[in-house]
């Protein structure tokens, strides 16, 4: 079976009961079409770079999926058909990311992670006085 990784956006206007209840729904399909769902994340409520049917936030909402293409497909579609779904996007992955997703780490995280990565050497240059 593939893996993947799905992020969909819920309408703003929805409580954060609902979006577990759409969460629930999906993860239903999937485990009825021979997947299985792993890490699920909520990002929370987030503004959007632009409106998307006529929304400024929306509910990001992370999955984990271990699923045969047959099973996302249903899934995207009624994503598709549902009112709540704003956008979602599905990608292909090697291997899932163990621990909490980019988005879900403190920002001092993320910043010393950056730093050791790609760790400036700062260059001295003296004057003659």
């Amino acid at each position: 079976m593939a893996l993947y990784e799905h992020v969909f956006l819920a309408r703003q206007d929805l409580s954060q009961q609902q979006v577990d209840a759409l969460v629930e729904q999906y993860k239903g399909v999937i485990t009825a079409n021979g997947g299985s769902v792993g890490r699920v994340e909520n990002w929370g409520l987030k503004s959007l770079t632009y409106r998307v049917n006529k929304n400024r936030k929306a509910y990001y909402t992370l999955m984990d999926l271990t699923c045969p293409p047959a099973a996302l497909n249903e899934m995207e579609r009624q994503m598709g058909l549902s009112e709540d779904v704003l956008r979602f996007l599905t990608v292909k992955v090697e291997a899932h990311e163990e621990g909490p997703s980019a988005m879900m780490q403190k920002r001092e995280e993320r910043s010393e992670r950056g730093r050791r990565a790609g760790q400036v050497h700062q260059r001295v240059v003296c004057l003659p006085v």
